[in-house]
């Protein structure tokens, strides 16, 4: 088999040409995206149908608590001892694979996503499922990427193919699903690269449009349209959606970092799945990503989100009704990362969405009700779920154009644009960086289209070390210096002391004119050398190592790890490198 596939890239790379490979791999990367969309959207959806079934409110009925903990447990189970690998399954993945793995991503991460993406969320886990099928189709498009040979942008490019067919499979919106790769995966776009995108998000919607049952696709017609005179309620559900973006995103990490803390897989599951349980008792509408919720409210049946809520009773009091839908706003990222940090497989897309849909509802349900304006609930519903999540995933353009797609139309275009808009601004003021991308960022790991940040990533100072210059030991003597300048094509000699730790550097400039007087021969080199302009620690990133260039005007630094000499980079071969990469990035 391996040996028929090696003849068949051979044959390739005479009748096909690489862009026109490239457009076939990525029709079929799509198909597949979304076919893996369809395996886990159904499975997921027959399996809520079947656990929760007719199920009405019972103090004694514990199931809400108890399937939680199943799922999770199983999850943990699959990912500790079958896939023996705790590795995640979300967005912040892809980006490290792209930052730091040459865009390669686990073969596993095919099938793993969505095994254990129907475990979580099938029993109830409270996260979304686009993030694990993004995961899955980025996952298709690397390895067929990898099996083809391919060098590091194609391999990108086909993992990008594979998000975005991932996310027109899941909602139907292939044009979200161009956007969402190229503004959330931080891929950049040249005159070809869209093509591919293209193809695969359209491969991607028509195979679930083929395959989803009608009752599992997420589509809704817009009851009333835009209302100029609305203008300004719409610009403070954006302000509001903003803060609640922010809350979001610091809740959301907060709780990680909780359960980061804690090392033991098993204490965080015992920790978080009954949490999680106890939540979703008291609020079922927590309960799985939350579709049939928002269909219910934008259908304007609101009063299912007190469906099996011990709350139903007083589903009529509107202090009730407006506490209740409050404290979803608050409790559901909540729930999201304890879900997650129990050791669910999931993502916050559908939790942002659930949001989104709830803040909206109830802007519009408090207008109503107080006599401010006659506002149409389901419109702001739906602008409050484009400008939640294009606040939490700071990608405005996403939110905008799903929400847009999802709707069959751009009656809401103008709401859309400007809600999400100043959600995303207001965000972005009160969160440097989004859920998706804080902790790369923090560990300097994160690509940009900011051209010159991409070509400094992809530089690595290892790589750059000059080593042939001659170190002189701290004892040393004029003397010892004109000896080893023969030995030495540098005019640049490092100190060191007995440990190899650098204490400074003498430049051939400044022995010039005593290093042929032998009086000055027992001169100690301690009295000639001088402290370096910079030094640079290996572990720097390149953005740090360049701005030292800049700061010092030097043309040449010394290099240490943990004070040790190791040895010098030059601004030359800095520049050398970078215009090497910057071609090699910016090959269309």
């Amino acid at each position: 088999m391996k040996k028929l596939f090696n003849g068949f890239l051979l044959w390739r790379l005479r009748h096909i040409s690489d862009r026109s490979f490239l457009l076939i791999l990525s029709i079929i990367v799509g198909f597949l995206a979304g076919l893996t969309a369809w395996l886990l959207k159904t499975g997921v959806f027959y399996m809520h149908n079947y656990f929760r079934g007719d199920l009405h409110f019972d103090p004694k009925n514990l199931r809400l608590i108890v399937y939680p903990l199943i799922g999770i447990s199983l999850t943990v189970l699959f990912k500790g001892y079958i896939l023996k690998d705790y590795i995640k399954h979300n967005i912040s993945s892809i980006l490290h694979a792209i930052a730091k793995r040459n865009s390669l991503m686990r073969l596993h991460k095919i099938y793993s996503s969505i095994i254990g993406a129907i475990l979580t969320t099938g029993f109830g886990g409270s996260i979304g499922l686009e993030s694990p099928i993004i995961s899955s189709g980025a996952a298709i498009g690397s390895n067929i990427g990898k099996a083809c040979r391919l060098n590091y942008k194609s391999i990108t490019l086909l993992l990008g193919c594979g998000a975005s067919g991932a996310i027109a499979a899941i909602f139907n919106t292939p044009i979200a699903g161009i956007v969402f790769a190229l503004e959330v995966l931080l891929l950049d776009l040249n005159r070809f690269s869209l093509i591919p995108l293209l193809m695969a998000s359209v491969s991607g919607a028509i195979t679930t449009e083929l395959l989803f049952a009608d009752e599992i696709f997420f589509e809704f017609n817009i009851a009333q349209p835009f209302m100029v005179k609305y203008l300004g309620f719409y610009i403070l559900l954006g302000i509001i959606a903003g803060l609640v973006s922010s809350y979001f995103t610091k809740a959301y990490t907060a709780i990680e970092d909780i359960f980061e803390k804690i090392e033991k897989k098993k204490y965080r599951l015992l920790i978080g799945a009954p949490a999680l349980g106890l939540l979703i008792f008291i609020f079922p509408a927590f309960y799985g990503e939350g579709y049939d919720v928002i269909k219910a409210m934008l259908a304007g049946n609101a009063d299912m989100v007190f469906t099996d809520s011990i709350f139903a009773s007083w589903v009529d009091s509107a202090w009730v009704f407006a506490g209740f839908f409050l404290a979803l706003i608050l409790l559901k990222v909540i729930a999201t990362t304890i879900t997650i940090g129990a050791g669910g497989i999931g993502g916050i897309f559908a939790p942002s969405l659930f949001t989104g849909a709830i803040l909206g509802y109830l802007f519009a349900w408090t207008s109503n009700s107080l006599g401010i304006a006659d506002l149409s609930e389901s419109s702001f519903a739906l602008v409050g779920m484009a400008s939640v999540l294009g606040g939490v995933l700071q990608a405005p353009l996403t939110g905008i154009f799903l929400i847009a797609e999802i709707t069959s139309g751009y009656e809401l275009i103008v709401p859309l644009m400007l809600a999400t808009t100043i959600s995303y601004v207001t965000t972005k003021y009160l969160s440097a960086h989004s859920i998706i991308t804080m902790q790369l960022a923090k560990k300097g790991e994160l690509v940009t289209h900011h051209k010159d940040k991409a070509v400094l990533h992809f530089l690595h100072l290892k790589d750059l070390v000059e080593t042939d210059f001659f170190p002189i030991n701290e004892n040393a003597t004029l003397e010892g210096l004109i000896k080893a300048i023969p030995l030495s094509k540098r005019n640049i000699f490092p100190v060191i002391n007995n440990d190899g730790y650098l204490i400074g550097i003498v430049l051939l400039d400044d022995v010039r004119e005593i290093m042929f007087n032998s009086e000055y021969y027992t001169t100690s080199i301690l009295n000639l050398m001088h402290m370096p302009p910079a030094i640079i620690d290996i572990t720097s990133h390149m953005e740090e190592v360049m701005q030292k260039f800049n700061d010092t005007e030097a043309w040449n630094l010394p290099v240490c790890e943990k004070g040790r000499y190791i040895g010098f980079v030059s601004k030359s071969k800095l520049f050398s490198a970078y215009r090497s990469q910057l071609m090699d990035i910016s090959e269309e």
